[in-house]
């Protein structure tokens, strides 16, 4: 059996040469000119466009070389590449490999892609850049869970910019990143690399990330289309038996917001199925949705051997070449992160008869057509990166050093992540602690597992903790600072003490008496705790590493318990991947700090916020549990998923959504609504004066939220529809004014279609999901309105100084 698409216009195989580069020509347009390389290239040509290899850098510079994996079989290069090659993975992720001498081994393996080929075109080389740039020596930023902390969009922006800059001084053209699955349950391991819990959240936070990227160059690629987090338990790879309004309501906008408003040009399907049909080879997602609705333009990249996991996971393949086939017609363009079944299987169900040459076709066409607009169809085109010369090629050595990852620059930018991202759950007006004070020196007992431990300030996909754990003989290749180092160098005049009391994950509690002894003989107690983060199990927090409760991981809870009962004031910091139970420790401690994995620069802005130097703003992208139990959790839940009289558990989180203090007292009034009626296709506008009362700069994020009291199917008690971050000096005012068009009241009505309905709101200024400063009352008059993806997706702020 057969099946066609729309044919591309073909001309029967002919050599390169029988016209000479004239897909080069960029008088003609791109569609022309892929057009007409795709009629001179064979099936088999045009097949090799549509995989990758998997290759390591040499750090000697002399090219890449196929990188082994037990899903991989050993590649003969030399066998592949007369064919074409499509794309080169993670040439500089890895291994540990100088950049410069990356350049150098990733140039000399371009020439000979180019040179074995009838037509002479590069390979698309891509790397992971979740965190920052997962290479030696690459600035590690915050995660992005930290990023969403921020409600800071346009920082984020700048250091996305920075990421795709450096990426691409070293000849990379695309990256993995961001991912925009919305937390619906903690227990996940990759919470880490979430933005949160909240669509609007994740969906402007990852538009920033992309529109950074992609301004340097660089193809972003949104990441997990879509699904991956509602897997069941919070179990990796898990299945996922979701309702269409979870689907479209919850987990669809914040792809939707990026695809129609960040000129993203890739994009990852996820490795779970949802309701037994694999994202891999779901044409309705991956075609449907994607492209015929909303217009996608770009490529389909697979989740590395997501197609192979059709036949050896989901069980819905038979063979090598029938997920293959599944996958390219649900939309998949490419196989990542190398060659198994886009090649000879492929091939061989189309000289069967099981799949028509018209879907090749249409995958590669797309790809040149990103090769294209990447520049590497270009007749000028050059292996090497701007400001290399052929010289620079010449002696290894001499160049090895010059290109630099992480420039001060970077630092800069990572380090205001960091301290933008700093939530200060509890303060019960110990903080901040000025390093210098009359009397006495301090004595300040560092406990703890994450206190002396850099590594674990960094996520999973950093290169250190992904790859360099790997190679213990070589450096970590930047600079980063313990908490410890840090309390030390930001209070030089205190006695700092240390003692770690538990291993992270560790059964061992010999240890805790010892620091509750430091902590008693202690004026002050900093005590670290939280995560390890790793993959598959060797960390608890990371891919593949769930956990089976939000309970602190090992024996950290006693430890934390012997040392408030210690008597000495207590600051507890959590460097985290999740959000954990925190028992009766917010009652306990003097303060408590929540840190999501803050990057290299990270213990500065922990000791920063301590002593205050840094006035936090962070607000908890992710609600903070108040038990270990009672998945799921999350604001975004109906009445029934509140307390109520029905249940004896209590959801109630013990930190919501948007909750954080700061050193500043920010104080809202005049808040205004524009037009307390209006239709169903209109807008009104609601506004406040922000002032910052306090003796200190600071920084406030002002929620907005809507409550709908009666809809045609069940909503969420409040859902975020816009926020603004608003930075105020001592005593300085600001207007904060949000456009709010009624499209934001949407909602998958009981026929499947968004609509907008006719009735009462309610618009919500919050501090946070759970504490509101003013309630405007707003109603909707005239028919119900049907919308599509061209409807409004956030409130967008205008802040005017006063």
């Amino acid at each position: 059996m057969t099946d066609t698409l729309s044919p591309v216009p073909s001309e029967a195989p002919a050599r390169a040469d029988a016209a000479p580069h004239a897909w080069q020509d960029t008088a003609r347009s791109p569609a022309e000119r892929v057009d007409t390389l795709l009629s001179a290239m064979t099936l088999r040509e045009k097949v090799a466009q549509l995989y990758g290899v998997w290759v390591g850098a040499s750090n000697d510079g002399g090219g890449v070389a196929p990188y082994q994996h037990d899903m991989e079989d050993v590649l003969d290069l030399d066998a592949l590449l007369p064919h074409g090659l499509g794309q080169l993975t993670r040439p500089f992720g890895s291994g540990p490999v100088d950049a410069a001498v990356g350049v150098v081994s990733l140039a000399c393996s371009q020439r000979r892609i180019v040179a074995a080929g009838r037509f002479g075109i590069p390979a698309l080389a891509h790397e992971e850049c979740l965190a920052g740039f997962t290479a030696w020596g690459a600035t590690a930023y915050p995660v992005p869970l930290a990023w969403g902390a921020t409600f800071n969009p346009g920082l984020v922006q700048e250091m996305s910019s920075r990421i795709g800059a450096s990426m691409r001084s070293v000849g990379v053209h695309q990256g993995l990143a961001p991912v925009l699955d919305v937390v619906r349950d903690a227990r996940w391991g990759r919470v880490e690399e979430t933005i949160g819990e909240d669509p609007i959240l994740v969906g402007t936070i990852a538009t920033a990330y992309v529109r950074g990227l992609e301004s340097a160059g660089i193809v972003a690629t949104l990441k997990h289309f879509i699904g991956y987090s509602a897997s069941k338990a919070g179990r990796n790879l898990a299945p996922v038996s979701i309702g269409r309004r979870e689907f479209n309501d919850v987990l669809v906008p914040p792809f939707e917001m990026a695809v129609r408003e960040s000129g993203v040009r890739s994009v990852m399907h996820a490795y779970t199925d949802i309701d037994g049909v694999p994202t891999a080879a779901d044409p309705t997602l991956l075609t449907g949705l994607l492209r015929d609705t909303w217009g996608f333009t770009g490529t389909v990249v697979a989740d590395y051997f997501g197609i192979a996991f059709l036949k050896t996971l989901h069980a819905i393949a038979a063979t090598w070449g029938d997920a293959a086939v599944q996958a390219l017609r649900a939309g998949v363009d490419v196989e990542l992160p190398t060659v198994k079944t886009f090649a000879e299987p492929l091939l061989a169900e189309i000289d069967a008869g099981r799949l028509s040459s018209d879907y090749i076709d249409r995958a590669a066409r797309r790809v040149l057509l990103q090769k294209l607009d990447l520049g590497l169809l270009d007749a000028d085109w050059s292996p090497l990166p701007a400001g290399w010369t052929e010289t620079d090629l010449a002696d290894v050595e001499a160049v090895r050093g010059r290109v630099d990852l992480d420039p001060a620059a970077s630092r800069s930018v990572a380090r205001r992540i960091a301290e933008q991202s700093v939530v200060l759950l509890t303060n019960a007006g110990l903080l901040p602690l000025a390093p210098t004070s009359a009397g006495s020196p301090l004595r300040i007992a560092v406990v703890g597992p994450n206190a002396d431990d850099a590594l674990n300030l960094l996520g999973c996909y950093s290169f250190p903790g992904h790859v360099g754990t790997l190679h213990p003989e070589v450096p970590i290749g930047i600079e980063i600072r313990t908490v410890l180092e840090a309390v030390r160098s930001e209070y030089p005049t205190a006695t700092v003490t240390y003692t770690p009391g538990v291993t992270v994950d560790g059964t061992d509690e010999t240890g805790i008496a010892p620091a509750a002894r430091a902590a008693a003989d202690a004026d002050l107690v900093i005590i670290v705790l939280g995560d390890r983060p790793g993959l598959f199990g060797r960390g608890t927090s990371g891919e593949g590493c769930d956990a089976e409760s939000l309970e602190l991981p090992g024996r950290q809870w006693p430890l934390l318990d012997a040392v408030l009962a210690s008597g000495t004031p207590v600051v507890t910091v959590l460097v985290t991947g999740r959000p954990y139970f925190l028992h009766d420790a917010p009652d306990r401690a003097a303060a408590m700090l929540q840190s999501f994995f803050p990057g290299e620069e990270g213990a500065g802005a922990l000791a920063g916020v301590i002593s205050g130097r840094v006035n936090p703003s962070g607000r908890l992208p992710v609600s903070v549990p108040n038990h270990a139990g009672g998945q799921p959790g999350g604001y975004l839940a109906a009445p029934l998923g509140s307390r109520n009289e029905v249940s004896n558990l209590d959801p109630t989180a013990r930190f919501p959504f948007g909750h954080g203090l700061g050193y500043s007292g920010f104080e809202w009034t005049d808040a205004a609504i524009g037009a307390a009626s209006i239709t169903t296709d209109a807008a009104t506008t609601v506004a406040l004066t922000v002032t910052n009362a306090g003796a200190l700069p600071g920084a406030d994020v002002v929620q907005l939220y809507l409550h709908d009291p009666v809809a045609s199917v069940v909503r969420p008690v409040n859902r975020l529809i816009g926020y603004a971050r608003v930075e105020l000096g001592a005593g300085a005012s600001a207007r904060v004014e949000f456009a709010v068009p009624a499209d934001l009241s949407a909602f998958t009505g009981r026929d499947g279609d968004r609509i907008v309905e006719p009735g009462a709101l309610e618009l919500r200024l919050g501090h946070s999901s759970a504490l509101f400063a003013a309630t405007l009352d707003l109603r909707l008059t005239g028919p119900v309105r049907t919308v599509d993806h061209t409807r409004a997706l956030v409130a967008a702020a205008t802040i005017t100084p006063r």
